[in-house]
């Protein structure tokens, strides 16, 4: 993105061959530094409004009595957002918090303890360990890491990896288990939970289903052409049903040309390691997907890492890049990624989109997008959220996304320019080692792909698209009348509610499966020690019914362990508008 004086072409030469699928460009580094001297001259600073964190107050100090506990963040203006961008982050009650440290204290404590006396042998452990004979060489395990997997997480394990015997549809049956050495080993009884309502599975669209065309034509696909390749698209693993769900990706996402890939977690973390490289800066959301993370880190490339969703800090981080350049050397980055999620899993909330780009622009940097949770359930369309935005997909150079979520499938794809996509075709590990998507999973995308745009002659996909927005906006206000603290935005499908102590956590998911209702719990490290949560995943296939019953269940139980945490009722957002050139005169 930036590149030296000596790599500039000479005048009549040709533009320069594009290295790692995104061609460099320059970062406008003179300019940058008379913008700097000129700020120097006349200084003159615009209010910062910037996100503030659950429990922690502005310039990541800790909020102190008397400031307001519940976060609302808002934009809106005509030139960049075409309607309110709202979120709500509610600050940690401080006798909560201190309970919620006290807790997990003595479950340290007592963890302590327990690992004194298996290592005397009073306690069984049933761990796994080194064996007498190898205690000389390198260790496998480290004993020390497994602490809270050992003494925390073994706890709450019942909650977790429930197998299922159905469709991950509204509702499903779950298997039953049962543990005789305290959630080390499970065994099935060989009965079930029958119609479970499903508030855990990412079916956004309700295309994980049993019935129905997207079901019939995946069937007629798989007696066609079997269940698997058995080859890369490289080799002769490259199908007919390959090339037009890359095509009608394409279509779909309005963009040049699109790539797919069999796998999500590796559509990130194979082929980020294509697209840069020594010297050049990635810049990341603090919340980012592990995925994300570890394509990072694999492409060797330098790692900074900005506050979440915070365009303050990450327009500090794109200036002082341009300024200094490369530790050291103070060459100019060979390009500069900013990477973000359209749906933060964990948090609920939606990137700022427009702020991202408008930065992106004015600093000539690349943009890295991962749609996982958004494409199919934000916008009009169901296109993600530069659709949700109402933004032109050209401006964002790489969008990602999976099919496992909305399309109800399995695998990933990268989509942008052509230049960018046939780069990747010959140069991305996920695409030159990886055997190819399967055949019926490809016609479930294609099928349920077409059912969202309308070609298949029927309105069934837009109203799916229309129903998961009035699900999502009826849930969230419901559980926030109830005096539920919740987190994330007033449009995402993914809906965090606040648990906090960890003995709250697995207690709420065994009291709601004895109502038949199974839901998601999570807790350190996956989350902030004090910020454990229940994950809602809202669904079109989700009626007013079944929500209704899932909402009078989650009252039931919230008054039974005293979830009602939230002191203040919603307040009207605070609007402002967007200044451009608020981001230029920030100074830290």
């Amino acid at each position: 993105m930036t590149e030296s004086p000596a790599a500039k072409p000479a005048a009549g030469e040709g533009c320069q061959r594009a290295k790692n699928g995104l061609k460099p460009e320059r970062n406008g580094f003179v300019r940058s530094l008379r913008r700097c001297h000129e700020r120097q001259q006349k200084r003159h600073c615009h209010p910062e409004e910037e996100e503030v964190r659950p429990g922690m107050g502005r310039g990541g100090q800790a909020a102190g009595a008397g400031e307001a506990s519940t976060v609302r963040t808002s934009s809106h203006d005509g030139s960049l957002y075409n309607q309110p961008f709202i979120e709500t982050f509610e600050e940690t009650p401080m006798l909560v918090a201190v309970f919620t440290y006290m807790g997990y204290g003595i479950l340290t404590i007592f963890g302590y303890l327990r690992d004194f006396l298996r290592h005397w042998k009073i306690e069984k452990c049933n761990v796994a360990s080194e064996r007498e004979e190898q205690k000389d060489f390198v260790p496998l395990y480290q004993d020390f890491e497994n602490f809270y997997t050992r003494n925390l997480y073994m706890r709450i394990r019942d909650n977790c990896n429930r197998p299922i015997c159905s469709a991950p549809g509204a509702k499903m049956d779950l298997m039953e288990r049962t543990s005789r050495d305290y959630n080390w080993t499970f065994e099935y009884t060989g009965r079930s939970f029958p119609d479970v309502i499903n508030l855990g599975s990412y079916n956004y669209l309700g295309f994980a289903e049993n019935t129905g065309p997207c079901v019939d034509s995946a069937a007629e696909v798989t007696m066609k052409y079997g269940v698997g390749v058995a080859s890369t698209r490289q080799e002769i693993g490259n199908l007919d049903c390959h090339e037009e769900m890359e095509k009608l990706m394409a279509e779909f996402l309005g963009v040049e040309s699109a790539m797919v890939f069999g796998m999500g977690f590796a559509t990130n973390s194979m082929n980020i390691p294509a697209l840069v490289g020594k010297g050049c800066l990635i810049l990341s959301d603090e919340l980012n997907h592990a995925s994300l993370v570890l394509g990072a880190r694999l492409s060797g490339s330098t790692i900074r890492v900005f506050k979440h969703n915070n365009m303050q800090k990450l327009e500090k981080l794109l200036r002082e890049a341009i300024v200094h350049g490369q530790p050291r050397t103070h060459r100019p980055w060979k390009k500069i990624l900013i990477v973000v999620e359209g749906i933060f899993s964990m948090e609920g909330s939606i990137v700022r989109l427009p702020e991202v780009i408008a930065l992106k622009k004015r600093y000539n940097a690349y943009l890295y997008v991962d749609e996982a949770h958004s494409i199919g359930a934000l916008g009009l369309r169901g296109r993600g959220v530069v659709d949700y935005f109402g933004l032109d997909p050209c401006d964002v150079d790489v969008m990602m996304g999976t099919f496992t979520k909305s399309f109800g499938a399995a695998g990933g794809y990268i989509a942008g320019k052509r230049d960018l996509i046939e780069y990747l075709r010959s140069h991305s590990h996920s695409a030159v080692y990886a055997a190819s998507m399967s055949p019926p999973v490809a016609e479930q995308i294609i099928t349920s792909m077409k059912c969202i745009m309308g070609e298949d002659g029927t309105t069934v996909g837009c109203e799916r698209v229309r129903q998961l927005a009035e699900n999502t906006v009826y849930f969230r206000e419901r559980l926030q009348k109830m005096g539920f603290i919740i987190y994330g935005n007033v449009d995402s499908p993914v809906i965090p509610m606040m648990l906090y102590m960890p003995a709250k956590i697995g207690a709420f998911g065994r009291e709601m499966l004895k109502r038949n209702i199974g839901v998601v719990v999570v807790g350190f490290p996956a989350t902030p020690i004090i910020e454990s949560r229940a994950r809602f995943c809202i669904s079109a296939a989700h009626t007013r019914e079944i929500l209704d019953r899932a909402l009078g269940v989650i009252n039931e139980v919230g008054d039974l362990l005293q979830l009602k945490y939230s002191r203040h009722k919603i307040q009207p957002s605070l609007e402002r508008p967007f200044d451009d050139n608020m981001y230029q005169d920030i100074d830290d």
